[in-house]
């Protein structure tokens, strides 16, 4: 079973702990993982007798006393260790992975990380089979004469070693140590039928095994590995601008900060950047999980893995290739992979005392049952052996990690980022969520929405002279304004800053002033007509600019933070769901309530400093129970941490709020916490589905095992034919389908 297991530091909802013995997989379809850079105090180490849970699982419960050990990080596809300690910490631990039986030997780069050969080819494995079926043939057809038994025998031998070499080794260094995992309950359960004489089966057995093994390990790895097909989502060399100017194909991991790079349309974006020059639609689906392309003009950002589509873009770079926001993303899902689920760790726990419990049942069984039920000694001492093969947790342990591992890659293509097993289970039992409403409701960014000439002052007068005045402020609501007027400008003189109510300046030979409620109420310009109309709009949470002469008020400009198109669907697909949206913002009462009736919100919590929200998001976790909080901003990073479940809306999102939430929306598309809804319960059906079926196929065969007539080989096709059917079920995840 090839996969990964980071330990790190306790996270917010879950501790450290150690994983228990389970089932082994042969690493024959290891594959390259790419792999993140050292980072300061970290050591990396190949174990090649590494390659499964079980021996992950020894190796990590000497390392954890270790007092210095800040983290350990498994990758079992490559059989490597990072250990991440101080110098002097390291000889210990080392020390203690050598006392436990294996033999670590540093890397210094990625391609020795990656420089293993395949341990068990499929040609070998079928060689084997060939071999186990001539054995059963001389074993069924054949004489009984000692020259074709021996005949059998040797073809037996032949076929075991063929197919068992790297499990008996593996047995016995388990038996030594007193470990109870696959590979020894498959080296004591062959051997002792072929001394029994029941060596064709013990041949078949090995070989079906080890092909089963072999099968199962690749669609694990489709599963473990399904986030790395974004690898290949980058170039390996760019168009580079020369200090001459010229152009020149550049290997991407040599590109430095700032250089200035040129693609095409058509290519895909090997790093990220910011666009100097150009404009163009870009695919951002493999980042952001977006289904339409996005324009790019200058100044807009890049990504790398996304597709320039029609024009060509010059654009500067902003991160090295190692620490793109992809990358940053793979390593962030590795992570996430290696954290254990609740469900998965409540397995674990259950399959390190099946394991021994069904021993010791196959040891009573063997000395008790002849002289209890009359039994055979070689009757009893078979049904034994079938019971070791049976005792293998591997279906019931492999039924939780490619499940959730699919769960995490499926959510990751549709441009949701879980931090961990954890949250994507418990994101199905949110009960609430609060919702930021800058940014994450509305689009965070003031836009004119509404404007008139004011007692029958002509409209393209108006409109001119106040996209002048507007145009010489770089105040936002001016800038709103400014963009919102589609008019030629004027020349403004002696343009001066009211600070706090306006600005004031000469168009056209006349003064005028353009600012707040109160500037207009100063000048003694306003009417009940004026101050009903600047009402209205103020109830809806807009806020009113007036454009005036000396003579009077020329017109009227409101500016509100729109609303996003997808909220109002977004807000009543998490009340289909069950799920209470919560509005909390800094805003004032008024401007948020008509946001919040805009989307569908009832409970909505207005004028609210950072500690407020953090005190909003325990009151609803006593009132709703579990609850998750949305938001993009510094002032949210408490209550995001707070929560049982942070969203960060977040590809754009503050680097401090990203880092706080435990679910990251790389499009800031408010639809997608539904959508991590809606993933967490499937996976959570698929999860019980797996352990279900599991469990069932064990508890038949344990039955058949003691009372009926359930042979090795039978017990074999059993158990690894589940382990394919709760893989084959988890794979399900990578294939759903959801709306974008």
């Amino acid at each position: 079973m090839q996969h990964e297991h980071a330990h790190s530091s306790p996270e917010k909802h879950h501790h450290a702990h150690k994983d228990v013995d389970s089932c082994c997989h042969a690493a024959d379809a290891a594959t390259d993982i790419p792999v993140a850079p050292l980072a300061k105090g970290e050591h990396l180490f190949r174990i090649d007798a590494m390659d499964c849970s079980a021996e992950e699982s020894e190796i990590r419960q000497v390392l954890e006393p270790i007092t210095g050990i800040r983290s350990l990080g498994f990758q079992l596809g490559a059989r490597t260790l990072r250990i991440n300690a101080p110098a002097d910490v390291l000889p210990l631990a080392l020390a203690a992975i050598r006392k436990a039986g294996f033999d670590p030997q540093p890397v210094t780069t990625t391609t020795d990380e990656h420089s293993h050969t395949d341990g068990g080819g499929l040609p070998r494995l079928v060689a084997a089979l060939v071999f186990a079926i001539a054995a059963e043939t001389v074993s069924f057809l054949a004489p009984e004469t000692l020259v074709w038994k021996l005949a059998g025998m040797g073809l037996a031998g032949v076929a075991i070693m063929l197919a068992g070499l790297v499990t008996y080794k593996k047995g016995l260094s388990a038996l030594l140590r007193g470990k109870l995992n696959i590979n020894a309950l498959m080296t004591v359960a062959v051997t002792g039928a072929f001394v029994i004489g029941q060596w064709p089966e013990a041949a078949m057995v090995m070989a079906l095994y080890a092909i089963a093994e072999l099968i199962e390990a690749r669609a694990v790895d489709r599963a473990r590995n399904a986030i790395q097909g974004l690898v290949a989502l980058t170039p390996d060399t760019v168009d580079m601008q020369q200090t001459d100017g010229t152009w020149a194909a550049t290997s991407a991991s040599t590109v430095p900060l700032q250089a200035t790079v040129r693609v095409r349309p058509g290519e895909r974006i090997a790093l990220d950047g910011t666009i100097s020059k150009g404009h163009s639609a870009v695919n951002q689906a493999s980042v952001t999980g977006e289904s339409i392309p996005v324009e790019k003009a200058p100044g807009d950002p890049l990504f790398a893995g996304t597709i320039n589509e029609t024009g060509e873009l010059e654009f500067r770079v902003t991160a090295a290739a190692s620490d793109t926001l992809l990358a940053r993303i793979i390593h962030a899902v590795e992570e996430a992979q290696g954290t254990r689920a609740p469900t998965q760790r409540i397995v674990d726990r259950f399959a390190a005392i099946y394991t021994p419990a069904v021993f010791v049942m196959a040891l009573a069984v063997a000395l008790l049952a002849p002289p209890l039920l009359g039994w055979t000694w070689m009757t009893a001492l078979y049904k034994a052996l079938v019971l070791l093969v049976i005792a293998c947790p591997c279906a019931l342990v492999i039924s939780t990690p490619v499940t959730v591992v699919s769960g995490l890659a499926f959510a990751a293509r549709r441009g949701i980022l879980v931090k961990g097993g954890t949250y994507l289970e418990q994101a199905r039992l949110l009960k609430a969520v609060a919702l930021d409403k800058t940014g994450t409701l509305t689009e965070g960014k003031p836009q004119l929405v509404a404007w008139q000439a004011w007692d029958r002052a002509d409209e393209t007068t108006v409109r001119r002279l106040a996209a002048s005045m507007a145009g010489r402020s770089d105040h936002p609501v001016s800038k709103a304004i400014a963009a919102g007027l589609t008019s030629d400008v004027a020349s403004v003189d002696g343009f001066t800053a009211l600070v706090g109510r306006g600005t004031e300046g000469v168009v056209d030979g006349q003064r005028l002033v353009l600012g707040k409620h109160q500037l207009i109420e100063e000048r003694q310009q306003c009417s009940p007509a004026l101050e009903a109309t600047m009402t209205e709009h103020e109830a809806l949470g807009r806020t009113v600019s007036l454009l005036a002469n000396d003579q009077g008020v020329l017109g009227w400009f409101a500016v509100a933070d729109t609303v996003k198109p997808s909220s109002q669907q977004a807000v009543a697909h998490l009340k289909s769901l069950g799920v209470t949206p919560v509005m909390l913002t800094g805003d004032n009462t008024a401007t948020a309530s008509a946001v919040a009736a805009e989307v569908g919100i009832t409970d909505v919590r207005g004028n609210l400093l950072p500690e407020d929200k953090l005190r909003a998001i325990q009151d609803m976790q006593q009132r709703y129970g579990v609850t998750g909080m949305s938001g993009d901003g510094i002032n949210d990073a408490p209550a995001l941490a707070q929560a049982d479940i942070g969203f960060a809306m977040g590809g754009a999102g503050t680097d401090i709020a990203v880092e706080a939430a435990d679910v990251v929306i790389m499009n800031d598309d408010l639809g997608r916490i539904a959508e991590t809804i809606e993933i967490s319960r499937r996976t959570h059906s698929v999860l019980w589905q797996n352990i279900s079926l599991a469990l069932g196929i064990k508890a038949v065969f344990l039955v058949l095992a003691v009372f009926g007539n359930a042979s090795m080989w039978m017990a074999v096709f059993a158990d690894m034919g589940a382990s394919l059917l709760v893989v084959a079920n988890g794979l399900r995840l990578l294939r759903t389908r959801s709306g974008s």
